[in-house]
């Protein structure tokens, strides 16, 4: 507002918001209201009721004076649509939002462009005092979210929705973002109904007829062939319109989940992008035992095993064996006439090759191949042998 200092927001209304500000000029304290709804020209702000009936009772020391009426057509009706790169990521980060939400058993009930904060290339999204729980039992309130946004099991039912009306909300959103302008402007619920009819058509009757289920005040329309969001859209592209058509299903039963919603094609570019930034941070932000960064070099032998182990190879071989019968000989010898069971073991352990080693962690510790240990093994075991029988003798 030139020439005014806002100060803070003192209300807002399903077509208005009300902030209190302070004039640069006198000083003194005004109440300044904002229409939510589109005005294409200063004629037609002259023309609503509210200004004309303001002009036409003042001056009166009971009822409020109307002080100056601003036009910005710049704020109210920007000339270019955004580009799809950003479009695409307000809708990504706006689907993020509601799946955290949906995720933690909260649904918003009033996603519109108002309650949608962004800076620069980062969105928030905010007004959270019509939120319930997504375990709460229906019916529910049943006037919520501004009308334009509403989903048709909020009109047609008598409070029975769920969380699935938010992503009819943002549907709306993404719609209007790449459009500049509402896709159901509804001036009442009767005529909101009509206008998603207009564009979507008139669903089955099954359908409908779940809605009167729980509907006290019965209702009927005509069949109708909607006209499609593609003729209000003609430059969207294929995965835009076909996620927006998911995201507009008339059924909340058919319609596309926040979750599902993010594995769309149409943010595939964005899925790719954040998981190269992931691998990236995970490389380079990796820290050894003694707390210093990893160099280039030493991460690639953490993701080259096969490469680094050919590298090693031939360098450390062990020196010892792991068993040998050296080592099991080296305990003092019974005599054989106690022991002829060890005797007869030892003796027929040279005719057959050793044992294979089991265990049952097998992948810490490989197994013991015989082909290896057998030309050791053997020699020292027909040594051993042969000394027993010259001492037997």
């Amino acid at each position: 507002l030139a020439g005014y200092k806002v100060i803070k927001k003192i209300g807002e209304g399903a077509f208005s918001e009300v902030v209190k500000t302070q004039s640069l000029k006198d000083g003194k304290f005004y109440a300044c209201k904002t229409m939510k709804h589109t005005i294409k020209s200063l004629e037609q702000a002259n023309k609503l009721q509210e200004v004309q009936a303001m002009k036409r009772l003042s001056p009166h020391a009971n009822i409020i004076q109307l002080h100056e009426l601003i036009f910005k057509s710049a704020l109210l009706e920007p000339k270019h649509p955004l580009p799809d790169h950003m479009v695409k990521n307000y809708m990504y980060q706006l689907c993020k939002s509601l799946q955290h939400m949906h995720s933690c058993g909260i649904f918003h009930r009033d996603v519109k462009p108002e309650n949608i904060l962004i800076k620069q290339n980062d969105l928030k999204l905010a007004d959270f005092g019509s939120c319930r729980s997504v375990y709460s039992k229906p019916p529910h309130t049943e006037y919520i979210s501004t009308r334009w946004y509403r989903a048709p099991e909020c009109l047609l039912t008598d409070g029975y929705y769920n969380l699935k009306m938010d992503i009819w909300s943002a549907g709306c959103v993404f719609f209007e973002i790449m459009s500049l302008k509402p896709l159901f402007p509804g001036a009442n619920e009767l005529d909101q109904v009509a206008k998603i009819h207009n564009v979507l058509g008139t669903p089955d009757q099954s359908l409908l007829q779940k809605f009167k289920q729980t509907r006290a005040m019965p209702f009927n329309f005509p069949p109708m062939k909607g006209t499609g969001i593609s003729r209000l859209i003609p430059n969207c592209p294929a995965p835009a319109l076909s996620l927006l058509y998911q995201m507009l299903a008339y059924d909340p039963d058919e319609r596309i989940s926040a979750e599902t919603a993010l594995r769309h094609t149409y943010f595939r570019e964005i899925r790719m992008t954040e998981k190269k930034s992931e691998t990236s941070h995970f490389l380079f932000g990796t820290l050894d035992a003694a707390g210093n960064r990893l160099t280039q070099q030493s991460l690639q032998k953490i993701w080259r095993p096969s490469s680094f182990g050919k590298q090693l190879k031939g360098r450390h071989m062990r020196q010892t064996p792991l068993i040998t019968v050296s080592m099991c000989c080296r305990r003092p010898l019974l005599d054989w006439r106690k022991c002829k069971v060890s005797l007869t073991r030892l003796v027929s352990f040279r005719v057959s090759p050793p044992p294979a080693f089991t265990s049952d962690n097998r992948e810490v510790l490989p197994p013991i191949l015989a082909k290896k240990c057998q030309p050791h093994l053997t020699g020292q075991s027909w040594n051993s042998t042969t000394r027993l029988r010259k001492k037997m003798q």
